[in-house]
């Protein structure tokens, strides 16, 4: 302690007392725990390769004004020529959330998109949620088997799932908690609109 500390012990005393005062000197500190408020929300859309998550997830980020951030373009950031290990997917989803956390910590309303299959990832992203978000939601997006096959032979984009890494997925995917949202992506495009209208009408999403 500095001698100026020492001398004027009742204004430190206070300045402890204050926690206003000790969270914004504590590094440490959640920025959005004092005022959930001024935090933005967060949704995580998963499910299994090939059923539809980034399209789910395009339309929520427009409902709720948000950023989307998926694991396939974070991995290929992080490493050049991907093995999908279990470090390396570990590593992803790490940097997955703490992006997250950061943007929801500022204000911002984020969307996650990844397939989640473990569910200590889905655990991990919603005690972030319901720690420092102003509203938490999960997000499941089912389709039939045959329209999967049919989608990922005609898609052309970021991803490298084919129907047999959706096949692998389906025998590893952990169980989903029951209480989330599903949208079923065997439809039409408007079907599968209007499924995600009705869950988040107002744009926010539940505060659970």
């Amino acid at each position: 302690m500095s001698n100026g500390d020492a001398v004027d012990g009742t204004e430190s005393a206070v300045a402890v007392a204050d926690p206003d005062a000790e969270s914004a000197t504590d590094p440490d500190a959640d920025p959005a725990s004092s005022s959930d408020s001024e935090a933005g929300s967060l949704v995580v859309v998963c499910g299994l390769p090939g059923v539809g998550k980034t399209t789910v997830a395009e339309r929520i980020a427009d409902r709720v004004d948000g950023e989307i951030l998926r694991t396939d373009v974070i991995r290929k950031e992080l490493f050049a020529d991907p093995e999908y290990t279990e470090s390396e997917t570990e590593r992803v989803y790490a940097e997955l959330i703490a992006r997250a956390r950061e943007r929801v910590v500022r204000g911002a309303s984020v969307v996650l998109d990844a397939t989640f299959a473990d569910a200590r990832f889905r655990t991990d992203a919603r005690e972030m949620g319901e720690r420092v978000a102003n509203g938490f939601d999960l997000v499941e997006v089912a389709c039939d088997e045959s329209v999967v096959e049919r989608r990922i032979e005609r898609r052309d984009g970021i991803s490298d799932a084919d129907f047999e890494v959706h096949l692998h997925f389906k025998e590893l995917f952990d169980r989903i908690e029951p209480d989330h949202v599903v949208v079923d992506n065997s439809g039409g495009e408007a079907e599968t609109i209007a499924q995600i209208d009705a869950a988040f009408a107002g744009g926010r999403e539940s505060d659970e």
